[in-house]
């Protein structure tokens, strides 16, 4: 092959090579969400790396995970971690819970610092207040919250773990001359306690996660991301109910969104049926 012919073939590779490139920049699957695994909790309990496997041929790469009692869903640290390995996941946040009505370790008022070195151990930046019981959503309480939540953010903190609360919508009722929620932010440390804005939550309470990203601006790195099905105001796969995530998307820098995660509590129907619906409805959106 001559010269010239030899170096317009190498044009025409390139050329093609780079549209290739491009399609496969562009295409869904090189892309991944991120998913609450409380989502598939009753799969991850009979198999766990086998439900790992099967989020991730979906798409979702990336874990918030719940359960944390010393050990990761009965695997020691080193076996979990073999587990996220194996199947290309990784954990960008842990959910937990006080350990005041629900006793158990790994929760902010026991093991906390075991929590925390483990959680680490992973990559993780993030750790969250998952719920609070009934029992504990009392005056007394609440007086009692923001100290063991901003003690809490301290000691994630030193290990370079964000702490976060994640809502439900019982903090959108009374408390004092304010909502639970409202007090809740002004009464933590903004860099030691974070907000996990849960969508459905919000909205379900009747309130706009827009309104609070405008009141409290930077505080809300962390969404959970399901949708509300019309006229039930169950929970649903994302795109299939009524919360105008294009509108909330749009306010996410102002919001301070860092990490989302979509979380389906129940579902009508097959769950991975379910979260497959909300993967291919959000992967096509310009700020996935």
């Amino acid at each position: 092959m001559r010269r010239r012919q030899f170096l317009q073939s190498l044009a025409v590779g390139a050329v093609s090579l780079s549209a290739t490139s491009s399609l496969f920049a562009r295409a869904p699957h090189s892309k991944s969400l991120g998913l609450q695994l409380f989502s598939v909790r009753d799969y991850v309990a009979k198999d766990l790396e086998g439900t790992l496997e099967r989020l991730a041929k979906i798409g979702y790469k990336k874990l918030e995970i719940y359960g944390y009692d010393g050990k990761f869903f009965g695997k020691t640290t080193a076996e979990f971690k073999r587990i996220l390995d194996n199947t290309g996941m990784k954990v960008i946040s842990s959910h937990h819970t006080t350990g005041i009505a629900m006793k158990m370790k790994g929760t902010l008022t026991d093991g906390w610092d075991k929590a925390v070195e483990d959680i680490h151990s992973l990559g993780a930046k993030y750790m969250a207040c998952a719920f609070l019981f009934p029992q504990e959503r009392t005056a007394e309480n609440y007086a009692k919250l923001p100290d063991l939540l901003n003690k809490s953010g301290e000691k994630s903190k030193k290990a370079g773990i964000q702490f976060a609360y994640h809502n439900h919508d019982f903090e959108f009722e009374k408390y004092k001359d304010t909502l639970v929620y409202d007090y809740l932010v002004n009464s933590t440390q903004a860099n030691l306690v974070k907000m996990e804005m849960d969508l459905y939550w919000i909205s379900k309470a009747g309130h706009d996660p827009v309104a609070y990203f405008d009141k409290y601006p930077g505080r809300f790195p962390l969404w959970h991301v399901k949708d509300m099905e019309a006229g039930t105001g169950d929970i649903t796969n994302v795109g299939g109910g009524v919360i105008n995530f294009d509108k909330i998307f749009a306010a996410r820098k102002k919001a301070g969104l860092e990490q989302w995660f979509v979380e389906q509590d129940v579902s009508k129907g097959d769950m991975f049926e379910s979260i497959k619906k909300s993967y291919d409805y959000l992967i096509k959106k310009p700020y996935v």
